[in-house]
């Protein structure tokens, strides 16, 4: 079975911000201890990719995908009863192109906070896409 996020998904994560329900992520560093924030800058980059804005790279969030890449994203719109859970392995991307796309496609508020562009980005290959505890997509 093939990642493909639908459209229903793609829309879904472009607008978790503005519509008030912000994705949540789970890393977890060499030191095992799992650690959840809140990327409001969370993007459909491909149909088998999410992008991310990190406008503090100092934080501890690419430090942990560098030592372990397996990450984990959770949605869930509380008014449409939507919610599903994307496993993927994430990288810092450096390339100004791709930078420039994912800071270009963060919800306005979100770029405010960066108008110099002094972040980076990430882009995470999707492994699988659970839905109401179901594996519904997975990388070949």
């Amino acid at each position: 079975m093939a990642v493909s996020l639908t459209e229903e998904m793609r829309t879904a994560i472009n607008n978790a911000f503005t519509d008030g329900f912000p994705i949540i992520w789970a890393t977890t560093g060499a030191d095992g201890q799992p650690v959840l924030g809140f990327f409001g800058t969370t993007q459909a980059y491909s149909d088998h990719e999410i992008g991310i804005w990190m406008r503090t790279p100092a934080r501890g969030f690419l430090s942990r995908i560098a030592e372990n890449p397996k990450a984990t994203m959770l949605y869930r719109n509380t008014k449409t009863r939507m919610a599903f859970q994307i496993h993927v392995e994430a990288r810092r991307v450096d390339d100004e192109a791709a930078k420039q796309t994912i800071w270009s496609n963060a919800a306005e508020f979100e770029r405010n906070q960066d108008l110099e562009m002094k972040g980076t980005a990430v882009v995470a290959e999707i492994v699988r896409v659970i839905q109401r505890g179901e594996v519904i997509m997975e990388r070949d």
